[in-house]
């Protein structure tokens, strides 16, 4: 008998490799974002040099990588692995996120991190949903690119308010005191991974806890980038 493999989640044509998630005629199709500045990863003039904002205002970070702007369909697999209970579209957007990095890594704009950080989520809330999406995203990314990673080294240790609707000093003021590093990264190159950056509130808060232990750089990377 012929085994029938997964279908793609877009279309829901039957793959041939069912580990893919998503048939070659999607992956083609999937927006692609306008020229982006390397390190903050907005909209800019270059993609292979800072942007004016970057030079004047650096952000904690060296670089940021992502997959898309924050739209169909991405958008979709997003809330589907976050809010519907689909843990298994997580290794689609883990699939998505390694192309990206890859062609930055093989340009020579990124390098290999000693160290992957999922954002973590407060215990309630990982009760409540069941699992943590950036735990998911990780660890096959943590294989891929065969960095260190432990789910446990950040710890979310306030409940915070979710960040949607909040506006940028809102959100900051809602995250300060939030995390809690809970492993010795000094002199390491670090991933830290989040589903989506936004105003970048989230990342940056965390990315001064990094900073505070004196870790030799920092890398974002995350499924979408709100432009």
């Amino acid at each position: 008998m012929l085994t029938i493999g997964g279908r793609c989640w877009l279309c829901q044509q039957t793959l041939h490799r069912h580990q893919d998630g998503i048939c070659s005629l999607c992956l083609r199709h999937l927006p692609s974002p306008p020229l982006c500045c390397p390190r903050c990863g907005l909209p800019s003039a270059r993609n292979n040099i800072a942007c004016g904002r970057c030079i004047q205002h650096p952000p904690p970070w060296n670089a940021l990588v992502f997959v898309s702007d924050y739209q169909p369909p991405l958008s979709m697999l997003i809330k589907k692995l976050k809010f519907s209970g689909k843990p298994e579209v997580a290794a689609l957007l883990a699939r998505l996120l390694l192309i990206q990095w890859l062609s930055r890594y093989r340009a020579g704009e990124v390098y290999r991190p000693q160290h992957l950080i999922s954002v973590p989520l407060h215990r309630k809330r990982m009760w409540a949903r069941g699992y943590n999406q950036t735990d998911l995203l990780a660890q096959p990314l943590a294989r891929w690119t065969r960095c260190d990673y432990h789910s446990s080294t950040l710890q979310r240790i306030r409940v915070t308010q979710p960040q949607q609707g909040l506006h940028a000093h809102q959100r900051k003021r809602n995250l300060r005191g939030a995390f809690r590093c809970q492993q010795n990264l000094t002199g390491c190159h670090v991933a830290l991974l989040d589903d989506v950056v936004t105003t970048g509130s989230t990342v940056t808060e965390i990315c001064k806890i990094l900073l505070n232990q004196r870790v030799a750089s920092i890398q974002i990377w995350c499924i979408c980038r709100t432009l």
